[in-house]
């Protein structure tokens, strides 16, 4: 796909980039090739191929889902600045 200076100048002008007339041919170059090879890379057949994150093949390591309190709660409550009845307090913050 060919762009002309006329639409390489309203994509600019959306994106608000300021190009004077030598930048404007240069950019037009450049933005030609992009849509080119975006287009080649639209060629590959990609039936049956899927969708990846990486492309190193690894799975997730998993856990079990167990809901716990930690077992030392008192532990945890020593950095409280404040703590009461075994939860954290803290200063009221909307009348």
């Amino acid at each position: 796909m060919s762009l002309d200076r006329a639409t390489v100048a309203k994509i600019a002008h959306l994106a608000r980039i300021r190009l004077d007339e030598t930048e404007l041919d240069a950019m037009t170059g450049e933005l030609s090739k992009i849509l080119d090879f975006v287009e080649q890379l639209a060629e590959v057949n990609t039936d049956g191929v899927e969708p990846m994150t990486s492309v190193a093949q690894q799975g997730l390591r998993r856990r079990p889902d167990e809901v716990t309190d930690g077992g030392y709660p008192d532990r945890v409550l020593a950095n409280a600045p404040s703590a009461k009845a075994g939860f954290f307090t803290v200063p009221k913050v909307v009348e």
